[in-house]
């Protein structure tokens, strides 16, 4: 029987990313997800990026060219000894993340680091133990975790809504044939479907769900070794009867949608969960509502009311930076280091389970494949 009652769910919280404090960022691998993050700031954001390294002049430089930045550099080193910038944004490979971030708080730099936040929680623990000792903030740049679609699904857990939650599931397959050299088909690199794809459904399960506890997986391997599907099963001693199920995959394009069953109704996000995109609650007594996404207009194009264009979503982890960074926090609440630790704790489980190697090479990785 159906309620009379209509459904109501909460709307996002997230301030627009346009109000948040201006700040100038320094950009370390000028690949595709630096190109993002550089074009998002000045669309959408009031900070800009105004630096940039890498190890080839020559791609510094045609960077700053064309996103035009102040200065390029051939090297980290240089370019935090010249400074001019508030915090820098580490955009490499996760291979260099470790090494690279402990550069740069050694200098006195706040930073934004790119997922995965390193190749190990001991890695992860080292700069966390570091940014503490410094006083400097720190936070890994997995975005989904600042979007609006996000802070709804906060809100609707902490009301209590869909009742007891008895079952999480996630799903982030893209298809990415064997390619030999590839940074997600190198060893060296930190290649592999977990690290690169399966922190989303993994970060989202420990969000929703707490630290996960008892964590099983299972999955094959690439010809060079990298985990290529991995299925994960886990529990959270915050939700007893909760069971989170999580597959991520080099070897094909999933659906890429998550759902969260509770007692009363269950949760679906759509298409890419990860994204930007809309939240719909389902309630066994029949009520349905949904929360649109906050990049389109009230009509549901992407248009003019829009705070923020459907492309740049890393808009919001640029905010949440600025104003963590400008009220003097070290951390956010939003992704924190016992978050991001204890995500990495779980893909360390889920790696040595499929046997993925973890070693961090000496080699320096090629910028251009992230």
């Amino acid at each position: 029987m159906t309620s009379r009652t209509p459904l109501e769910l909460p709307v996002s919280a997230v301030a627009d990313p346009r109000e948040a404090p201006p700040l100038r960022w320094a950009v370390v691998s000028p690949g595709h997800i630096a190109t993002q993050f550089t074009e998002t700031l000045g669309r959408a954001t009031a900070s800009r990026a105004v630096a940039v390294a890498s190890r080839s002049a020559e791609r510094a430089e045609a960077f700053a060219r064309t996103h035009g930045l102040d200065a390029a550099f051939d090297s980290l080193p240089r370019m935090l000894a010249a400074g001019g910038f508030d915090a820098v944004y580490i955009a490499s490979p996760h291979s260099a993340h470790h090494q690279m971030a402990r550069t740069v708080l050694e200098a006195g730099y706040p930073v934004l680091l790119e997922k995965a936040f390193t190749m190990t929680a001991d890695e992860a623990r080292d700069l966390v133990d570091l940014a503490r000792e410094r006083g400097l903030f720190l936070m890994e740049a997995l975005w989904s975790r600042f979007l609006p679609r996000f802070d709804v699904v906060r809100s609707v857990l902490a009301s209590g809504l869909l009742g007891e939650i008895v079952s999480l599931r996630a799903t982030h397959g893209q298809h990415f044939p064997f390619a030999p050299g590839h940074r997600l088909h190198a060893p060296e690199l930190g290649g592999g479907a977990l690290l690169d794809l399966g922190v989303y459904p993994l970060s989202f399960a420990q969000m929703v769900l707490g630290d996960l506890t008892e964590l099983t997986a299972s999955g094959t391997l690439t010809p060079a070794g990298v985990d290529e599907t991995v299925h994960v099963l886990a529990s959270s001693a915050a939700h007893p009867r909760a069971r989170a199920s999580l597959v991520t995959t080099l070897a094909a394009r999933a659906g890429n949608d998550a759902e969260i069953l509770g007692a009363e109704g269950r949760l679906v996000l759509e298409g890419m969960f990860f994204a930007p995109g809309e939240v719909r609650v389902e309630m066994h007594d029949g009520r349905t509502a949904s929360v649109p996404d906050p990049t389109s207009a009230p009509d549901g194009s992407v248009g003019p009311a829009s705070p923020v264009g459907p492309d740049d979503g890393l808009a919001y982890e640029a905010a949440e930076a600025a104003r963590r960074i400008t009220a003097g926090d070290l951390e956010s609440p939003l992704m924190t280091w016992h978050d991001t630790v204890a995500v990495m704790e779980a893909l360390d489980a889920a790696r040595a389970q499929v046997a993925a190697p973890r070693t961090t090479p000496d080699a320096r990785p090629e910028e251009t494949a992230r």
